[in-house]
C-alpha cells in the first residue's frame, strides 16, 4: 500500500504483536472456528463419541459416592449426599478440563503457530469454550436430578451458581496462560499442572463439609483454604444446587464475602497470565 504525501503515516508495530485477549473478541470468527474444530474432533473415531462427556463424570461419582458416602457414611452425616458430590464434582471436573486443555493448547497447536501469525490466545480461550460445551450436558443432568427431589431455588442462589462458573472460567484461563506459555519451553510444567489437578477435589469442600476442614485446622489456614478461588466456587455450587433441596444443609457464612476475593483473586490471575504469555509469545514459533 502506498503513502501518499501529506498522508498520516501508520504507527509501526513490532510483527506478531497484538492487544492480547482484545484481539481475540475481535477475531471472535476465529475463535468460533477453533471450537468448533477441537468439538469436532474431540471423540473423532471413539465408539462411544459424546457419551464420555457423561461417563466420565458418572464412573468418579460413583467411585466417590461408595468410597466416601457408603464406605465412609458421609451419606448419612451429609443430607442430600449425592447432589453434594455431584454438584461439586461437575465444577471441579470443568476446572480440570480448561486448565490441563488450557496449558496443552500451544503445543498442540504448534503447527499453525509456526505458519501463520494468529492472536495466540485464542488457543487457551477456544480450549474454555470447549470445556463449557462439556459442562453443560452435567449441568443438565444435575438439573433433572434436583427437579425431581423439589429443588427451588431462589433468584440469588442461581446468581451464585453463575458466579461460581464465571470464576472457574476466569481462573482457570489465567492458569492456563501462565503455564501453557511456559509449557512451550519448559514441558515439566504440564506435570506440575496435572498435579494441580489430581489435588483440587481435595482442596476444595467437593467430597467433605467445609465444616470438617474448619474443626481440625487453625483458623489462619482454614482462611487461606477459603481464599482458594476453586472453593469459594464451590460453595456457590452448593449454595444453589445443593442447599435447596435440604432442610438443615449450609454452607460457610461467609460465602459471598470470599466469592467476591475468588472472583478479585481469579482476575488478577488472569492478568498475570496473560502479561507472562505476552512476555514469551514471541519466542513460541522458535521454540514449538
Amino acid at each position: 500500500m502506498s503513502v501518499r504525501a501529506g498522508d498520516p503515516v501508520p504507527e509501526l508495530v513490532d510483527p506478531g504483536r497484538g492487544h492480547g485477549l482484545v484481539d481475540v473478541f475481535r477475531r471472535r470468527y476465529l475463535l468460533h472456528l477453533l471450537t468448533r474444530k477441537d468439538v469436532q474432533v474431540r471423540y473423532r473415531g471413539s465408539v462411544l463419541g459424546w457419551a464420555w462427556t457423561f461417563v466420565k463424570p458418572a464412573a468418579l461419582f460413583t467411585v466417590y459416592f461408595f468410597a466416601l458416602g457408603v464406605f465412609l457414611r458421609l451419606n448419612q452425616s451429609i443430607e442430600s449426599y449425592p447432589i453434594y458430590l455431584f454438584s461439586g464434582l461437575i465444577l471441579v471436573n470443568l476446572f480440570a478440563e480448561a486448565f490441563t486443555n488450557s496449558t496443552r493448547s500451544l503445543v498442540e497447536n504448534g503447527a499453525l503457530i509456526k505458519k501463520i501469525y494468529l492472536p495466540r490466545e485464542l488457543f487457551p480461550v477456544a480450549t474454555i469454550y470447549v470445556a463449557i460445551v462439556n459442562f453443560l450436558p452435567q449441568v443438565l443432568i444435575l438439573l433433572i436430578v434436583c427437579l425431581s427431589v423439589g429443588w427451588t431455588p431462589s433468584v440469588l442462589q442461581l446468581l451464585g451458581v453463575l458466579l461460581a462458573v464465571l470464576i472457574i472460567m476466569i481462573f482457570a484461563l489465567g492458569l492456563g496462560m501462565l503455564f501453557g506459555a511456559a509449557n512451550v519451553s519448559f514441558r515439566d510444567s504440564q506435570n506440575l499442572v496435572e498435579l494441580i489437578v489430581m489435588v483440587a477435589p481435595w482442596a476444595s469442600p467437593v467430597l467433605y463439609q467445609w465444616s470438617m476442614v474448619k474443626d481440625v485446622v487453625p483458623d489462619w489456614l482454614f482462611t487461606l483454604y477459603q481464599l482458594n478461588p476453586v472453593t469459594s466456587a464451590v460453595n456457590l455450587m452448593h449454595y444453589g444446587f445443593w442447599e435447596p433441596t435440604t432442610d438443615n444443609g449450609t454452607i460457610s457464612p461467609d460465602h459471598w464475602l470470599f466469592a467476591g476475593i475468588g472472583l478479585l483473586t481469579s482476575i488478577v490471575v488472569l492478568a498475570a497470565g496473560q502479561a507472562v504469555f505476552r512476555r514469551l509469545e514471541g519466542r513460541f514459533a522458535q521454540d514449538l
